[in-house]
């Protein structure tokens, strides 16, 4: 895959390489790999289980680190920081949208969006008030106070998606964001990240299904930990 970057990109991977260790021997995960995502764009990385596609989205998402190459996030060498500055960068840089959610169970809808900010020095009013703001526009405003066991499964997911938001993060990276949702809810999913696409937001989700990649305007493919683009 061409590695080159025209334009300067959101993410821009070169040459990276990622292994395990499994007794003595150090099996590798990735292998060469280049990517670029370009401001505004919307990239599904499509693969199997077993393919690299975790692994390679932990690195996207500064969750593990790479064995050599280099990574730029938002204009940042995450290769050259240090690993005790990567809580900051996922923090301010990436909106994880998770399969299961990853909601606390014990906070309301409030509290689980409104967290990530107090966390970054925002003041309750501020963060309340952002909150509302979002949740509007995704149109859970009704459903502040209640907590998850509370919620459906696609409501669930826009609760995720809005604590997603909440930061004005570079990139929202959503990984298998329909794997535990029904048809209709995955639908309505696919459908708000169309919507926040047209809104400006860098989207990059990982699945292993056809029919949600091809929702993206892009499809990368990764298997055996090497990528291409497009399908077959």
């Amino acid at each position: 895959m061409n590695g080159r970057c025209i334009v300067i990109s959101i993410i821009e991977i070169k040459n990276v390489n990622k292994g395990y260790q499994l007794g003595e021997d150090t099996v590798p995960v990735l292998k060469n790999v280049n990517f670029c995502v370009e401001k505004g764009e919307y990239v599904a990385i499509l693969g199997p289980s077993g393919s690299g596609k975790t692994t390679l989205m932990n690195i996207i998402g500064c969750m593990d680190l790479l064995d050599s190459g280099e990574y730029y996030l938002n204009g940042r060498a995450i290769h050259e920081t240090p690993e005790s500055a990567l809580t900051e960068v996922r923090n301010k840089e990436i909106g994880f949208i998770f399969q299961n959610y990853q909601l606390i169970p014990t906070y309301n809808v409030m509290q689980n969006i409104i967290m990530p900010l107090i966390i970054r020095g925002m003041s309750h009013g501020e963060a309340k008030k952002q909150c509302r703001e979002i949740v509007k526009l995704l149109g859970i405003d009704h459903r502040l106070d209640h907590k998850p066991s509370e919620l459906s499964g696609g409501q669930k997911q826009r609760v995720s998606i809005a604590r997603a938001l909440a930061s004005n993060p570079a990139i929202l990276l959503a990984d298998e964001p329909t794997g535990a949702l029904d048809s209709a809810s995955g639908q309505e999913v696919l459908k708000l990240f169309d919507e926040l696409n047209e809104m400006g937001n860098t989207i990059v989700m990982i699945t292993h299904d056809l029919k949600v990649a091809k929702k993206a305007k892009r499809i990368v493919k990764i298997i055996d930990g090497c990528l291409s683009d497009g399908i077959d």
